[in-house]
């Protein structure tokens, strides 16, 4: 049986607007004998004309993208071509940058935690102009493409402006304020070398035991869709944007399903559920895991989209076996490419070709040969790229498949402006972390955070009330902006970054407060106890609930803290700091107030200022909130739907 994804025509695809301007005027092997394009305009017989008649087409910003990508890539060798689909890890090449010109490498990266060893904006900046310039010296000086892991903010970069995760911008209910902050990301970001992000994650998160539930908007697929503006803020809305100095190319992820797999079915070290299977009905698939892809797609129109760990197993089609995603050619080029319409291109996630079975060759055929075009490599580029040439010259993947994937890899790298500007505009670096982008980052917090009860009016609270802080998240900016932060899993603390706590917010609304990490100080004669629990930080299935003691259970020194402070003090507010909901049946009747801050980021001062009536609460639950962990998966729309808090739950409360 044929199972239709897509229904209706195919997208108008977005041909116009991809202009660039100028010529590569950074390649000195070429500057030294070309006039460059925009001097090169003059009367017909003159000497710049004829400077002109011998410029490449592909250099030559006056001629359309798709010629010069046609232009281009004739003019590449097979190896060069190879070179284009491999991204390697910059800690690979680090030590010897010309490898990055001996393999012709299309792009490298930073993942989690992989900077310079001076970890500052301009740093930064000097290390990715420092790699151009190899990939600049190979014979057809064709530029490199740089990504990161921007999920939140430039969250690898020291003193980078860090917003709330994805889930707790999906509780503002707030597109534009969420494509503001994306296009602050971009500015920073852009403003050190990179050019691309591997954002925003667009999955659907039906099981908050899930480690990555945090990088999602939330559990209902038509708010991921809403919040795909993120995809706007990223790029602008325009082709011709993509050059500006203040946007980077944007990945949406992991297509598609990785929010929706079954408990228990990873495979992946102890990982409960993150690269699992997700096993579910076509119908289904399209109308949870596929739609906000065909958004991105079809109105945010998305440079690249990475493929999911993941593997889909289908419910109506008799004897499926799980297929990963990278391995699915269904999935990637008959739906994504061909149904939906995608012209950008496939970027895999971390060495997920090496999960695929089989021997390295037959991974690498079969990814291929489904429709990836770009191959991330961390540290074994030379392998894939020798690996590549062997399968091409056997005949086992068609050189048309290899044209396709560079040819899509080039046109974003032609529509980026990289080829006139290769090197790092430095712009707007001096905003990076600057007040006027944390302001906004502030006020995400603010609208980020959810009332989930409020007895007696207990919110807001007065400056002049005698106020009693207990919890080591009240003072932690590690756990307050959680996993990809700094480094890939994250870290509790405060001397990674800077920013403001909780306590910090507290104490600039408050002249009178008491903090005890350990609620052990003396709780007399205070008027309002503030206990703040929640999570530690993690990233991926590391923080899969069953892998490495993970729960949605609030710790036991969270529970003795509410248990010291709230009949200690007549009025009792907890705040919880945590990438998901945690399970508080119990805990909830013993506090006055309860409000979930998710992880707000750099920014306490944001929470502060809901507290005390600076702002409203507005947030809206983006998830559904379990009774018990044992209620998990449980989301809008189930039969029987019986949830502590409902999804959307949220309540207000203005002085």
């Amino acid at each position: 049986m044929r199972h239709q994804l897509f229904h209706g025509g195919l997208p108008r695809r977005l041909t116009t607007g991809r202009r660039t301007a100028g010529i590569l005027l950074a390649a000195a092997a070429l500057v030294a004998t070309a006039v460059p394009v925009s001097s090169a305009v003059a009367e017909p017989g003159s000497t710049a004309e004829a400077q002109h008649s011998r410029t490449p087409p592909y250099l030559d910003p006056r001629v359309p993208t798709a010629q010069r990508v046609s232009d281009l890539l004739g003019r590449m060798t097979p190896a060069e071509k190879f070179g284009q689909m491999t991204q390697a890890e910059r800690g690979s090449v680090d030590a010897d940058p010309t490898r990055i010109t001996d393999l012709n490498l299309g792009s490298l990266l930073s993942g989690g935690g992989s900077t310079p060893a001076s970890n500052t904006p301009a740093a930064w900046a000097d290390m990715v102009d420092g790699y151009q310039a190899h990939a600049l010296a190979t014979r057809l000086h064709i530029p490199l493409l740089y990504g990161v892991d921007s999920v939140h903010g430039h969250g690898n970069l020291v003193g980078a402006t860090i917003f709330p995760h994805n889930i707790g911008m999906g509780a503002t209910r707030d597109p534009r304020l969420v494509a503001e902050a994306a296009h602050i990301t971009a500015t920073e970001t852009r403003a050190t070398g990179p050019q691309w992000v591997f954002a925003p994650c667009v999955c659907v998160a039906r099981d908050d035991r899930w480690g990555r539930t945090y990088e999602n908007f939330g559990e209902d697929p038509a708010l991921v869709q809403r919040m795909e503006s993120a995809v706007d803020g990223f790029q602008g809305t325009r082709t011709k944007d993509l050059a500006r100095p203040d946007r980077v190319l944007a990945t949406v992820k992991h297509y598609a399903g990785d929010g929706d797999t079954t408990y228990g079915t990873s495979t992946t070290n102890t990982y409960t559920l993150d690269q699992g299977v997700t096993r579910t009905s076509h119908q289904r698939f399209r109308a949870v895991d596929l739609a906000p892809y065909v958004t991105a797609v079809q109105v945010h129109h998305v440079g690249s989209v990475m493929p999911s760990y993941s593997s889909v197993q289908w419910t109506d089609v008799p004897g499926s076996t799980p297929v990963k995603m990278s391995a699915s050619k269904e999935l990637l080029t008959d739906v994504l490419k061909r149904k939906i319409g995608f012209d950008g291109f496939l970027i895999s996630d971390w060495d997920a070709v090496t999960q695929l079975p089989g021997d390295f060759a037959t991974q690498v055929r079969t990814s291929v040969n489904a429709g990836m075009d770009m191959f991330m490599q961390p540290y074994n580029a030379p392998q894939f790229e020798q690996t590549l040439a062997a399968e091409v010259q056997a005949g086992r993947v068609p050189m048309a498949r290899v044209d396709d994937a560079v040819s899509r890899i080039l046109r974003a790298k032609f529509d980026l402006g990289l080829f006139e500007h290769p090197y790092t505009n430095r712009a707007n670096i001096d905003t990076v972390g600057s007040s006027a982008h944390r302001a906004v980052a502030r006020r995400a917090v603010a609208e980020s955070q959810v009332l989930l009860k409020n007895d007696r009016r207990t919110l807001p609270l007065k400056p002049s009330q005698r106020i009693y802080v207990a919890g080591v998240n009240a003072n932690d900016l590690g756990n307050q902006a959680g996993g990809w932060t700094v480094s890939w899993q994250g870290q509790s603390g405060n001397k990674a970054f800077p920013g403001t706590t909780i306590l910090q917010g507290i104490q600039h609304e408050a002249k009178d407060v008491t903090y005890s990490a350990d609620a052990t100080a003396p709780t007399a004669g205070h008027d309002v106890g503030i206990v703040v629990v929640g999570e530690t930080p993690y990233a991926e299935g590391v923080g899969d609930v069953g892998n490495g003691g993970h729960t949605l259970n609030l710790s036991a020194t969270d529970r003795a803290n509410i248990d010291r402070v709230c009949p200690a003090i007549s009025t009792c507010l907890v705040l919880d700091v945590a990438g998901r909901p945690q399970i508080i049946t119990d805990q909830l009747p013993k506090a006055d107030a309860f409000v979930m801050s998710w992880l707000p980021g750099s920014e306490g001062d944001g929470v502060a200022d809901v507290l005390f009536g600076k702002r409203p609460f507005t947030g809206k639950l983006p998830v559904t909130w379990p009774r018990s962990e044992t209620q998990e998966p449980i989301n809008i729309g189930d039969a029987h739907y019986d949830p502590l808090f409902p999804y959307g739950y949220g309540l207000t409360a203005t002085r």
